[in-house]
């Protein structure tokens, strides 16, 4: 050891230490200097000794790593651990060079110096503030300071210990965030400290109220001698672990083979010729959407068909020489908004579309019943640019050219307006199909205004003044102005100036099948067997705001897994109708849906059924629950009236020997009633097996099902979780493969969630239960490789039909159809895209 005498000055302190190839004769040199010839004596060596002390500890620390260091070689674990303990991760903030770092530096530093509390911005880290806090502790407790602000060169010695490829390092970052005072051990406490850390920073709330009992299996498994404490190979021994999985069996070797070729056949490649590549991307777009294809072509055919027939019928007319094309115009569109306003009903008629998806397996081959909305959307834009075309060709032409004709050129017009000349606009407006035109026109446009998504589902950024007159509610009441505007239609249409003869007002002739139509439609469900009422057996509040009712099932009352009821609570409306997805399987004995609180409607509705719930039970899952069957004391449940079943794409799912199943959220509703549906399948032919019951059919239509949950708060697996642990009981063959994601942890190799992740290997391990879910079934983090998803699945099922079902948030339909696409374009394996989304 060496000081420095009084007349040096601007130096630093060094440590140095050196390991030598002898273990015993390992050696350390400390070289210190003093910065300030003016420090007093005292202060000196406590300096010192402060320093020397945080040095001394990290440097054997290491030395006593590095001896005890495990042969990663031998490790089935080692690939995998060596990629985690990643402190800076793609999902982190744009710019994670260190040129976009500095330049953030400079942005943020006062006076030349980084505050803490600036750290994670910097680095990228934008979130996990409490995480970024105890990774800047442990960088400077390295140094061995306590400084709560760093200098640009010291940002770039910690940028280069957190991003930098040794795994040695990242690893001896994190035991320090956890050995605060350099001991080079963990105690409990401090285990429970980073764990309820690591849960906080990956929004795991049940994991940090059992934080004790996490901690205290950790402590077990890693301190088998007993010693109060874990070391640094201790924790490096948890990290390599990964469970067994066998890959020796041939299956697996031609898994393996096939994964091989399918990555080389997926590899993008594009034809030179571009008039091929043309042709080709052509026929795929025909293919893929020839129904949509053909009903839109027809559509337009019809809308210009009338257009035209009408133009040229009023060419011919003597009321052309006055209105010149202002009028052919006029009538044109006014003859594809009838045929477009009688049109637009049936995509809404809901029952009939049932009724023809069901029982004509032909109709359904060729119409796209899955687009029955989307359609309508369709129809009412033809109708929006039919009511422009016929107001303005009126308003803007054919009023003025007549109210400037000459008195010669206004005789032949007598018989269609009398004897009176019209003076002014007023003149107009004040005849019948002047003022229900005008009024027509408004009622459409708020009805089409509060159509749109952004004010359906309040998006729209409004005061608060104007925003109560959103949402769903107000979408739902200004669509039913629609039955004002159909009598002001027949109306509009009888009064009509230019035609005199009865059949020629044609009006009332478009619209008569489909009004019709759908009125019946409406008074069934209003007062016939097509509205039952159900009893409310149980309902249970989940966390994610979602109310789950069980009811008892109508008599006579069937469906198809996939499909879905309208909802109606006389307590909340009397009037409105909700449609939501059937989560029980038809062959259950009960009626369940899972409703999501998004607007006002299912607020009040959950509201109602939360006054009569209570806590649940050790035993239950979910924040409130109520049981008609175990509760002496429960208030009467609100009635409830459903209507339905109804169809949905999800239910086409028998046509399918394999399912891909992805669901979004709440999305996963129409699918979990699939799940239940091969489950209890499963648990028929168990039963036959068994002999226990030889009157149930043989009958299990899926050979395999692979259901992806994705959901974003721990919380919302518990809306599921005993679908999940029956699967789990029930299916030993492995027909049903299950795999939920929670996209509030960070990915796997996240140092945020490394620790999380070998929780979860040791608490499923022992006692088969996933921390995450609270299921037997064990949850993913992130979101999933949609791409090896589909390439699992094709390696599993050469030269099969697969159907792909997707329910949930537009977000990533265009993924998941162009990976279909993809996949049965280049592999023998043919993906069937359905979606619903909502």
């Amino acid at each position: 050891m060496e000081s420095s005498s009084e007349g040096e000055t601007n130096k630093i302190s060094r440590c140095k230490a050196t390991g030598s190839d002898n273990p015993d004769e390992d050696y350390v040199e400390i070289t210190l200097e003093v910065r300030d010839e003016t420090i007093n004596t005292m202060k000196a060596k406590a300096t010192l000794r402060s320093v020397l002390s945080g040095r001394l500890k990290t440097m054997v620390k290491s030395l006593s790593f590095a001896s005890r260091r495990l042969d990663r070689s031998k490790s089935s674990g080692a690939m995998f651990a060596l990629r985690g303990l990643r402190f800076i991760a793609k999902n982190d903030a744009v710019g994670r060079g260190w040129d976009e770092v500095a330049m953030r530096f400079d942005k943020l530093a006062v006076e030349g110096k980084l505050p803490k509390s600036k750290f994670g911005h910097c680095i990228g880290m934008v979130e996990s503030s409490e995480f970024v806090n105890e990774l800047f502790e442990a960088l400077v407790r390295r140094r061995g300071t306590t400084s709560s602000s760093i200098t640009k060169t010291e940002l770039f010695e910690f940028w280069e210990q957190i991003t930098g490829n040794s795994f040695d390092d990242r690893l001896q970052i994190f035991f320090d965030m956890v050995d605060k005072n350099l001991d080079g051990r963990i105690t409990g406490d401090e285990v429970k400290e980073i764990i309820a850390l690591s849960a906080s920073a990956n929004k795991l709330s049940k994991i940090k109220e059992n934080v004790d009992e996490y901690a205290a299996l950790i402590m077990e498994e890693l301190d088998r001698d007993n010693l109060g404490y874990i070391e640094l190979h201790n924790l490096e021994t948890l990290l390599l672990q990964v469970p067994s999985q066998s890959n020796n069996s041939p299956s697996s070797a031609n898994k393996r083979a096939l994964n091989k070729m399918l990555s080389q056949k997926l590899i993008p490649t594009k034809d030179r010729n571009p008039v091929k590549r043309f042709a080709m991307n052509i026929s795929y777009f025909f293919l893929e959407n020839w129904k949509r294809i053909w009903v839109l072509t027809l559509w337009i055919s019809i809308c210009i068909t009338l257009f035209t027939w009408k133009f040229l019928q009023y060419k011919r007319k003597t009321v052309f020489e006055v209105m010149g094309y202002c009028v052919t115009v006029a009538k044109g569109s006014a003859e594809t908004l009838k045929f477009n306003m009688a049109l637009i009903l049936l995509p809404v008629c809901r029952n009939t579309i049932t009724w023809l998806r069901t029982k004509s397996k032909l109709i359904g081959s060729v119409v796209p019943f899955d687009d029955n909305i989307n359609f309508h959307k369709v129809v009412a834009f033809g109708i929006a640019v039919g009511i422009g075309l016929h107001a303005i060709s009126h308003l803007a032409c054919d009023f003025p050219r007549l109210l400037h004709a000459k008195n010669v050129e206004f005789e032949p017009m007598k018989k269609f307006f009398g004897d009176e000349r019209p003076e002014n606009y007023g003149w107009f407006m004040k005849g019948t199909d002047g003022w229900t035109g005008v009024t027509m026109v408004v009622l459409m446009l708020v009805a089409y205004v509060l159509a749109q998504s952004w004010f359906r589902r309040n998006r729209a950024n409004l005061p608060k003044s104007l925003k109560r007159l959103t949402g769903f509610n107000a979408f739902w009441y200004s669509h039913h102005l629609f039955v004002i505007v159909y009598v002001l239609l027949i109306v509009h249409g009888y009064f009509v100036y230019l035609s005199k003869e009865w059949y020629h007002k044609t009006t009332w002739m478009y619209l008569a099948v489909p009004v019709l139509l759908y009125a019946f439609e409406r008074l069934i469900r209003a007062f016939g067997p097509g509205a039952k009422a159900v009893k409310v057996l149980k309902v249970a509040v989940y966390p994610g705001n979602v109310l789950s009712l069980y009811m008892s099932k109508p008599k006579g009352f069937k469906y198809t897994s996939g499909q879905y009821i309208y909802i109606n609570c006389s307590d909340v409306s009397p009037l409105q109708w909700h449609p939501f997805s059937i989560t029980s399987a038809s062959g259950d004995d009960y009626l369940s849906v899972h409703i999501r609180t998004l607007g006002d409607w299912t607020s009040q509705l959950k509201s109602l059924y939360s006054k009569v719930c209570q806590l649940p039970s050790t035993s239950q899952s979910g924040l409130f629950i109520a049981d008609i069957g175990q509760a002496n004391n429960i208030t009467r449940f609100p009635r409830l009236l459903i209507d339905g079943p109804y169809g949905a794409p999800a239910q086409d799912y028998r046509n399918y020997d394999v399912l891909l199943l992805v669901g979004l959220g709440i999305g996963a509703t129409p699918l979990i009633s699939i799940i239940r549906d091969v489950l209890n399948n499963i648990k028929n032919q168990n039963s036959i097996e068994r002999g226990t019951n030889q009157h149930i059919k043989n009958y299990v239509a899926t050979k395999r099902a692979y259901f992806y949950w994705v959901t974003r708060e721990q919380g919302s697996l518990e809306w599921f979780s005993e679908v999940m642990n029956e699967v789990a009981e029930y299916d030993s063959e492995g027909m049903i493969e299950l795999h939920n994601y929670c996209t509030s942890v960070y990915e796997e190799g996240d140092a945020r969630s490394a620790l999380i992740t070998m929780l979860q290997s040791l608490h499923h391990a022992k006692s088969g239960i996933d921390i995450v879910s609270g299921t037997r079934v064990r949850t993913h983090f992130a979101r999933p490789d949609w791409r090896s998803v589909f390439k699992h699945v094709a390696v599993n099922h050469v030269n099969q039909r697969v159907g792909v079902f997707y329910c949930g948030n537009t977000c990533i339909i265009g993924e998941l159809k162009r990976l279909a696409q993809d996949f049965s374009r280049k592999t023998t394996t043919k993906f069937e895209f359905h979606k619903e989304n909502f």
